[in-house]
């Protein structure tokens, strides 16, 4: 694990779904009931009570699914988390249908959510990266500049994990981070 900031921000490679924090962000498709990558990953290790939790929301306040850049939680089931954080990231179309600003309100809005249920920790995927086709670099200096801005203008605030599925996403993202200046 590599420490970005004492004591608040770390990242490494493994598989988010066992991260001991109190929320991680599931990088889930729009209609919740689970899907592939992190998604499916999540879903699976949380076992039924967390598909029965996304059916509910989708039948009860959801019809339509979640839209992109949005959230909604749920407990977190088997995890060993308390919480599931779900995004729907943006699916990457050139550039040009204001993808970025939709991954960076999906980061925002999960950091917000966390804080809503009182949260001390949180745990990321990289969002969009997989099937969603977002560029890489791109993703991480957006995922950066959203935790980055986060810890700077709050007084105490909570450990934020970056976890990432392969070595070679996490040392995009520590570039990143090196560019940043902190």
């Amino acid at each position: 694990m590599h420490e970005i900031i004492k004591d608040i921000c770390y990242s490494c490679t493994g598989d988010i779904s066992q991260i001991h924090v109190d929320a991680i962000v599931n990088a889930a498709n729009s209609s919740l009931l689970g899907g592939g990558g992190v998604d499916g990953a999540i879903h699976q290790a949380a076992g039924p009570t967390l598909y029965a939790a996304c059916r509910q929301i989708r039948e009860q306040s959801l019809p339509a699914g979640l839209p992109p850049g949005e959230v909604v939680s749920t407990h977190a089931g088997r995890l060993p988390a308390e919480y599931v954080i779900h995004t729907v990231g943006p699916v990457w179309s050139g550039g040009d249908q204001e993808e970025s600003l939709i991954l960076a309100s999906c980061y925002e809005q999960a950091i917000i959510e966390a804080q809503r249920l009182g949260c001390r920790s949180i745990a990321f995927p990289s969002i969009s990266t997989g099937v969603y086709r977002f560029p890489k670099k791109q993703a991480t200096e957006i995922a950066w500049r959203v935790v980055y801005e986060y810890i700077q203008h709050t007084d105490a605030p909570m450990k934020i994990y970056l976890i990432f599925f392969t070595k070679h996403d996490e040392k995009i993202f520590l570039q990143a981070t090196r560019t940043t200046g902190d």
